[in-house]
């Protein structure tokens, strides 16, 4: 059984979620810290939405970490992160197996290469955007990356987290369950 979007059921008939690796640049700026976000165009998915500077699948074989700097590199040109993991959210949009994810989300604060569009047919742009007045943010941002940067504002991430359940629990039943 195969179709399109979601691609080759899987042998195992097992429920599966499709893992990302995300990435926020952070800079001190003379309002506070600034974060990088891209435009998104031509990807087919939140096109015209504001997003991580770079983000993108988990490859087969290979780890979040790995993707994340392999992100970096392929779509804005920088190397040699030093990166810090923020989150893994668990996230759906309740449809199709291709809405069920695992985003890792990680911060670097130094890194080597000066970002730029290296994939101008995927993005319309960088922007540093103050991370403290994140009603200034340029608009739309992708909401679930939203929730990420107003929990890095706050500083209350949290290592687990959720996004579009129905149910979602607070941080601290997530933490309670983890736990168990």
């Amino acid at each position: 059984m195969t179709s399109p979007a979601t691609g080759p059921a899987p042998h195992h008939g097992r429920f599966v979620v499709v893992p990302a690796a995300y990435v926020f640049l952070l800079r001190s700026g003379g309002a506070g810290p600034e974060v990088l976000l891209q435009l998104r165009r031509g990807t087919g998915y939140m096109d015209g939405h504001w997003a991580a500077a770079a983000a993108g699948h988990v490859e087969r074989g290979e780890t979040a970490y790995d993707a994340a700097h392999r992100e970096a590199r392929e779509e804005i040109g920088v190397e040699d992160l030093d990166l810090s993991f923020v989150t893994a959210m668990h996230r759906t949009r309740g449809g199709e197996p291709i809405d069920e994810r695992i985003d890792f989300f990680f911060t670097a604060s130094s890194w080597s290469g000066e970002p730029r569009v290296v994939e101008p047919e995927k993005s319309a742009g960088l922007r540093w955007c103050a991370l403290d007045d994140l009603d200034a943010l340029p608009d739309p941002v992708v909401p679930h990356e939203r929730a990420v940067l107003e929990s890095l504002r706050t500083g209350t991430s949290s290592p687990y987290s959720t996004f579009g359940f129905d149910a979602d629990l607070p941080v601290a039943a997530h933490q309670e369950g983890l736990s168990r």
